[in-house]
């Protein structure tokens, strides 16, 4: 309880971008968006689907599946148990069926608070049950990436993934589904090199870093400075290996413009 005529505690974050300090609250406001400077933090992975789909409209699927740590390794299960106290997810990615704009879609979302969204076999498992869930209904597919990368503590295992998830958006995509990927702040590593990076429609939000290697380690490798930007969101734009930047503010009646447009890639409208 604070004293009669003391001021409330604010919480504030700092922007690493502009360097301005912002409420908490003002930042929630804003879709935890900068104000200032447009800078895009990163966001729980229930409330990055909660704002794109209709009010209501989201059931997840198979929260339940958990990993079991299958390599023994030491402080594994420890940091597990306490990751998901804390985000209160069972892994680093939050899967489901919902609606935008009225059209069912499947959707999942990263979410890096977890492990820094690095893909084990949980992550690999929850998206390829929701891919095929997809290609046996015929809904579009979206799925919001972000990741550091494999998950160094289940080795082999983790990387099998890659195959596995990206073997099903191939018979997702055989089947004539729409797959949009969004890549948010930031997606490298095995995930940009499977199913992040096999879109029929590639977008991602403003200053996002996309990359298979980091910056640093990649200037080290060829001994040569890489451009100003490289790996950015708008570099992969300029570049091709993306179709748009879209602005958190947007990306819901971009989502839906999309869908609407595609509907022979499996959109179903429910009126």
């Amino acid at each position: 309880m604070r004293e009669q005529g003391s001021a409330p505690t604010v919480e504030e974050k700092t922007c690493p971008s502009c360097g301005r300090a912002l409420a908490d609250s003002d930042l929630a406001a804003n879709q935890f968006v900068c104000p200032y400077c447009g800078h895009h933090f990163g966001i729980p992975a229930r409330d990055r689907i909660r704002m794109v789909v209709d009010d209501g409209q989201f059931r997840e699927l198979d929260a339940s599946l958990v990993s079991t740590d299958p390599l023994d390794f030491p402080g594994y299960p420890d940091k597990l148990s306490t990751l998901r106290a804390k985000t209160h997810t069972g892994d680093a990615v939050v899967t489901g069926i919902g609606k935008i704009g009225g059209i069912r879609v499947a959707i999942a979302a990263l979410d890096t608070r977890f492990l820094m969204a690095s893909m084990g076999a949980v992550v690999g498992e929850r998206l390829t049950r929701l891919i095929e869930r997809a290609t046996k209904q015929h809904l579009p597919l979206i799925i919001f990436s972000a990741s550091g990368g494999a998950r160094m503590q289940e080795g082999i295992i983790s990387l099998m993934q890659m195959a596995k998830t990206s073997a099903a958006i191939q018979r997702f995509s055989d089947r004539g589904g729409l797959y949009i990927s969004v890549m948010t702040h930031p997606t490298t590593g095995g995930v940009t090199a499977s199913f992040a990076s096999l879109g029929d429609i590639m977008l991602a939000e403003p200053g996002a870093l996309i990359g298979f290697a980091g910056p640093r380690v990649i200037e080290q490798t060829i001994g040569e400075k890489l451009p100003e930007g490289f790996q950015s969101a708008e570099f992969q734009v300029e570049h091709g290996f993306l179709d748009a930047v879209v602005p958190r503010a947007r990306m819901r009646t971009t989502l839906i413009r999309l869908l609407s447009l595609h509907k022979k890639g499996g959109a179903e409208h429910v009126g």
